[in-house]
């Protein structure tokens, strides 16, 4: 059997035109070998799997062949270039600086640079992972790094640029490699499928792509990992079952269950989702994923920013043109809202579960185009009110009575019934507004049936009178301004949890203020006023100053626009003299004239 060599050193790059996804920085190392501006010191960095090493190697080779392509290439056929091929070049040096860290081996690498190429021209030094050279060999290092020899250049990399000292950074032209493109990543690993005889699906790629997070040594090796567990057949299906990743069509389901506010279904498949296994921080993360995916699919424009394969853009694009565009922004804002929540929450089920039950009522009948609801306004679980009329609000809506078609009267015993029915939300509300112009809403058979008045407002009863049977007129109701959110008691506990919920939230730099909060215990007055009693002039000053602040924050924590804080300066509360024992004697002598009598015979001295 042949020695397997797994695809990510099998296929790894020995040209600059077979490096993927860093053309810009290819063309600038190429154009400085052909004009011979080279400098003397390189740092590449950048995440991992990016081809960092990669290109330092091809760099290195380049610029030591003996018969350089037009194009910037190394021939491959000189002795420099056989000699690196064949890993026996002895000007190309490469250093892991993980296991070489000391001060010791810099001194080594020093004495090395000294000696000049036998072959070619440059005497080339790869230093990896350069980041974990401690402090003293960095600063061994730096006179060597700013005036090497001429025929000496080195090539750092690092994936943590910041743990490089700056005296190196300076010394160092710096070359940013950026993580691979998806479609790159999906275009080589169909290249490298082809020559391996492997089947596979583009949305399979897709997802090998999407896992692999730009990294196109990550992407090789779960390639590799792929090709193993499906035979050679790299499938959609059998990618997320080796790899544990939710479908795509998981999502695309709660959003269609979000549109039809199906509450119950939406809770039982989520279950569905936490059977399998899968945790409910990485779901909400892909759900907010799938939102955002969906915002942009609405637009023709900014479809291309989906990073998927070309069936699973048109689901994308299809469920989009049903979503309300502000039904997507308010989705996305609960979802991510859970997302931050999440880490903290003691309960993180009900957590995930009481945000999807806010997503399947943003679109509920009642809301404005989607724009969701508070959690203080949910409706009923599993239930759905009927909001349907009996019949149109009449434009003369402040008459009490309608004239039948045959020109009688309706009697005050048809007036004084009522039928229940349920509010509707009207696009035009009546010009008198409440229950009282809701009160003559007639019927096709000509009489007048008032409706229901709910249990916070009352109608006054008719009466026989003469003047009833002419005009019935409900008593006047007066009607909360929409918009307007009635004011909640306050009591005293919930005042000082509050009082200490607002200390907990000051910023870092007033934390010596959040403590002696946490000391104060705030009393509630007569109605909304509360006071709090100060023993220092400073501490009252500054609380004087977050006034504002404070009120704020209790009046929208506690529902009350009226609550307000009283500050008391008590300058005596607090203080504790400190008596010597020539007062502490008085003091007890004037409660205990016995002990003057004892001082006298004994003759004793306390001062």
């Amino acid at each position: 059997m042949d020695n397997f060599i797994v695809s990510a050193r099998k296929y790894r790059p020995s040209t600059f035109d077979t490096v993927v996804g860093q053309k810009a920085l290819i063309i600038t190392l190429k154009n400085a070998i052909l004009t011979g501006k080279l400098a003397h010191a390189y740092l590449f960095c950048g995440p991992r799997g990016v081809g960092k090493t990669t290109c330092a190697r091809i760099f290195a080779k380049s610029i030591n062949c003996q018969h350089l392509t037009p194009e910037g290439e190394a021939c491959n056929q000189c002795e420099s270039c056989r000699a690196f091929n064949e890993q026996r070049s002895y000007n190309i040096h490469e250093l892991d600086a993980a296991s070489n860290n000391s001060v010791d081996d810099i001194r080594e690498l020093i004495d090395q640079v000294r000696i000049p190429p036998q072959i070619g021209r440059y005497k080339v030094f790869i230093i990896d992972e350069v980041h974990m050279l401690s402090t003293a060999a960095f600063n061994a290092f730096l006179k060597t790094l700013e005036e090497p020899p001429r025929h000496a250049i080195f090539i750092l990399a690092t994936t943590e640029r910041h743990k490089v000292l700056p005296t190196i950074l300076s010394r160092c032209q710096i070359y940013d490699f950026t993580r691979i493109e998806l479609s790159d990543i999906v275009e080589h690993l169909a290249k490298v499928a082809a020559k391996e005889g492997v089947t596979a699906e583009e949305s399979a790629l897709h997802i090998i792509a999407q896992k692999a997070d730009g990294g196109m040594r990550d992407a090789l090796s779960l390639f590799d990992q792929m090709v193993s567990y499906t035979q050679g057949n790299v499938t959609y299906q059998g990618v997320i079952s080796s790899l544990n990743i939710l479908d795509y069509d998981y999502y695309f389901r709660f959003t269609d269950l979000f549109l039809g506010n199906k509450i119950s279904e939406t809770m039982l498949l989520f279950d569905e989702v936490l059977r399998r296994g899968f945790d409910g921080s990485n779901f909400i993360t892909n759900l907010t994923a799938h939102l955002r995916d969906l915002l942009v699919s609405r637009e023709p424009a900014t479809l291309p920013l989906l990073e998927v394969s070309a069936d699973v853009r048109d689901r994308y694009r299809d469920q989009a043109q049903k979503c309300p565009e502000r039904f997507l922004i308010r989705a996305i804002k609960l979802c991510n809202e859970c997302d931050l929540n999440y880490r903290v929450s003691k309960n993180k089920r009900l957590l995930v579960e009481l945000t999807l039950i806010q997503l399947a009522q943003l679109t509920e009948e009642g809301d404005d185009n989607g724009s969701g609801r508070s959690p203080r306004r949910l409706n009923p679980l599993f239930q759905k009110a009927v909001a349907t009329a009996s019949a149109s609000l009449p434009n003369n809506s402040t008459k009490a009575t309608a004239t039948p078609t045959n020109g009688q009267r309706v009697s005050p015993s048809h007036q004084s019934q009522t039928t229940p029915t349920a509010t509707t939300q009207q696009a035009t509300p009546p010009a008198t507004g409440g229950f009282a112009a809701l009160a003559g809403l007639s019927t096709s058979q000509g009489r007048t049936v008032s409706m229901r008045k709910p249990q916070s407002l009352s109608l006054r009863g008719h009466t026989n009178s003469p003047a009833a049977t002419q005009t019935a007129v409900p008593t006047p109701v007066t009607e909360k301004k929409p918009g307007v959110v009635e004011d909640l008691p306050v009591s005293e506990e919930g005042l000082r949890i509050c009082w200490k919920q607002f200390a907990s939230t000051l910023p870092k730099e007033e934390s010596a203020m959040a403590g002696r909060m946490m000391n104060i215990r705030p009393n509630l007055g007569k109605g909304t006023q509360f006071t709090i009693t100060l023993d220092n002039k400073l501490v009252e000053q500054e609380i004087r100053n977050m006034k504002p602040r404070i009120e704020a924050y209790l009046r929208q924590q506690m529902q009350n626009s009226t609550i307000s804080m009283e500050i008391v300066l008590d300058a005596t509360q607090g203080i504790h003299r400190i008596y010597s024992r020539v007062e502490q004697f008085q003091m007890m002598e004037q409660r205990n004239n016995a002990l003057t009598r004892l001082k006298e015979a004994f003759d004793l001295d306390l001062q």
